[in-house]
């Protein structure tokens, strides 16, 4: 058996190398005759495009994809070592979404210094993001819920900034676009001469560092006993590999999952010790990359280019979803909440939700009559008032009912998994939605409306059943409810991201949409919006016995008669439809799902039907605001509701992990 386990990393490598080989022989082949070869290699004919596309292209890329899947999984390596978190890579980790950022305000501003200040934008970014993400779990020893969850949240912030600078700039960065989901396409080999010179650097400064990585693999406690400078051996090692992440970003784009799953490959094929995954890891990761590269290639022989980093989140993403299982649960993290100052349950519901109101009527005061116009600031009153009523009042409705149904999902989901960090958004589950109603506007010609709603529930039902069946079996954990999420919701970002950039006319308008534009919405489609969120949210008070058992775990619900799955799916299709409606109207970029039962809770309303409805008031409040400050902020021009809401929402998510370290 021993003797068997042994060959299996042997075989496993042997396996990909053939298939990869096997690809890229008969990829060659298609483009040039084999007898050509040593001519297009060493001095290709000009004349003959063959043979200039064989030698600066074809080559170029091969090389490229060797390089870069080594990369990838030696920062994995480096990540997972030194946070002990086997599921940190630069994408999980927000520094792959930071160093994107910094290349687009580059490309967008055409700073000066060509490649040298792309390289130090991507850098920046990376650093940034990086930074803030290990400031947020250093209270909590680099707890791995905490850190995925900071850079999941950071990384959603950073993809909300970029896309906000494409809105306004969207011929300008639509070939960003397709360059982001890592596309390996080469016109020369510029990339190859800039990776494998600081692909050894990193490689060559990893192989030193192998005794402190190795010591920081153990308990804090025992390194220092060691003699091991804990801070400085941490800084240096993930100043490396974050450095790292940012250069192969520059030079690949984002390609996801290779660096999550080369080192946990090389793990599960028997390499415990730290230098065996350091070799290990860097060839699988290598041959991976190359072997999935090879299929696009072939791929757009007889159907259609899909760029390689889009290929790994889509073959990435199920293959976590059923390793998820299968992964060792570490040590129960504490409670998401532990450490919450939560007053004590309120009382006088009615008092609360009376003030509610008023608060809301306030709201719409504001949001349907102050403003700003070429004058200044102003209330509007009389027949201006009339003139700009019917162009605010469906944006202000439609705004209010998406965060209440957002807020109201929200609350549902928290109940429902037990964990007070889930959402509509970080779960993926807007996601989700997004995807069924693209799906659908490319399936259904003209105005669908009653189609996109069944369509979008759809999506985030299937999503949030696919996160329960895949966390189920580790009890409902926060890590594995996580991981689903964002295997699923990297999955669907990427195909919505790959329409974007196939030039599609419809795409432009998507992109607003998706934003969370609620620019175009009409008088119609505002009262349907409201009339249908009126209804989903009176329903979700008859579940109000079920959210306050169902937290208490499986065994007290079943000892007091509750039938488990009627009910958890009735909860889901639910928290599906309303998510899928919010969706519709604010897109799927927003953390009122997060914030308003959050708030809701933090102001001492814990019990199931109080929390909903103070959550639905705060839910609506917010997106109203948003909607407003989107209207006046940047006059006359205009910042969705969707995005605004996410930079004020990913704010107070990471202000909250951080809180809870203390």
């Amino acid at each position: 058996m021993s003797a068997r386990l042994r060959l299996m990393p042997v075989a496993l490598i042997l396996l990909l190398l053939a298939a990869a080989g096997g690809l890229t022989l008969y990829n060659l082949m298609q483009q040039l005759p084999a007898a050509l070869w040593p001519q297009a290699l060493s001095a290709p004919d000009i004349d003959d495009v063959r043979q200039m596309v064989f030698h600066y292209s074809l080559l170029p890329r091969f090389a490229v994809s060797l390089l870069a899947g080594a990369g990838l999984g030696l920062v994995g390596v480096l990540f997972q070592q030194v946070l002990r978190n086997p599921l940190a890579e630069p994408a999980t980790l927000g520094v792959s979404a930071g160093a994107q950022l910094g290349l687009t305000i580059a490309t967008l501003w055409m700073l000066p210094g060509g490649e040298l200040t792309r390289q130090l934008a991507a850098m920046a970014g990376a650093i940034v993001v990086g930074g803030l993400v290990f400031g947020v779990a250093w209270g909590k020893r680099m707890s791995p819920v905490t850190l995925i969850l900071a850079g999941l949240v950071l990384g959603l912030y950073c993809g909300a900034v970029s896309s906000l600078l494409a809105l306004f700039n969207y011929e300008q960065l639509q070939g960003l676009f397709m360059w982001s989901t890592g596309s390996l396409n080469q016109q020369d080999w510029s990339a190859v001469q800039f990776i494998w010179p600081r692909l050894l650097v990193v490689a060559v400064l990893a192989a030193l560092l192998i005794r402190p990585l190795t010591l920081l693999g153990l308990d804090d406690g025992v390194a220092r006993n060691l003699g091991l400078g804990l801070a400085l051996s941490r800084f240096c090692a993930l100043a490396l590999a974050i450095i790292f992440s940012a250069m192969l970003v520059n030079a690949v784009g984002v390609i996801g999952f290779i660096g999550l799953f080369a080192p946990l490959m090389a793990k599960m094929l028997g390499a415990r010790r730290l230098a065996h995954r350091m070799l290990l890891a860097p060839l699988l990761g290598a041959l991976l990359l190359w072997l999935t590269d090879q299929a696009m290639i072939w791929l757009t022989q007889v159907w259609r280019e899909i760029p390689t980093g889009a290929a790994t989140a889509l073959i990435g993403a199920p293959l976590l979803l059923w390793l998820l299982p299968r992964l060792r649960s570490a040590a129960t993290p504490p409670p998401m909440n532990l450490g919450d100052r939560v007053p004590a349950e309120r009382r006088h519901l009615l008092l609360w939700l009376l003030l509610g109101s008023v608060l809301l009527l306030a709201g719409l005061a504001v949001a349907l009559m102050f403003g700003q116009n070429a004058a200044g600031w102003h209330w509007s009153h009389g027949a201006e008032f009339e003139a700009l009523l019917p162009w605010r009042w469906p944006r202000v409705l439609s705004a209010l009912a998406a965060g209440m149904m957002l807020a109201v999902a929200g609350t549902l989901i928290q109940k429902l998994t037990g964990n007070p960090m889930a959402s509509p958004e970080v779960l993926g589950i807007s996601s989700g939605a997004a995807f069924g109603v693209v799906m659908m506007l490319f399936l259904v010609p003209g105005d669908a409306f009653v189609w996109l709603l069944p369509a979008g529930s759809l999506g985030a039902a299937v999503t949030l059943l696919i996160i329960m069946i895949a966390a189920g079996r580790g009890g409902f954990s926060t890590e594995r409810m996580l991981l689903a999420g964002i295997a699923l919701s990297t999955a669907f970002t990427t195909t919505i991201y790959l329409l974007l950039a196939s030039g599609d006319p419809r795409m432009g308008g998507l992109l607003t949409w998706i934003s969370g534009s609620t620019y175009s919405v009409t008088a119609p489609q505002a009262v349907r919006t409201a009339v249908i969120a009126a209804l989903l949210v009176l329903l979700a008070p008859l579940c109000r016995r079920w959210l306050t058992i169902l937290p208490l775990g499986s065994a007290t619900a079943r000892s007091v008669g509750i039938a488990l799955t009627p009910v958890r799916l009735s909860i889901l299709l639910l928290a599906a439809t309303l998510t899928a409606m919010a969706t519709l109207t604010v897109g799927p970029l927003s953390f009122v799902g997060l914030m308003a039962p959050h708030m809701a809770r933090m102001l001492g309303f814990r019990r199931a039907l109080p929390q909903m409805l103070i959550a639905a008031m705060l839910g609506g409040l917010l997106m109203m605001f948003a909607d407003w400050c989107g209207r006046m902020v940047m006059f006359p021009n205009q910042i969705p509701a969707g995005l605004l809401a996410t930079f004020i929402g990913a704010p107070y998510f990471v202000y909250l992990l951080r809180k809870q370290t203390s």
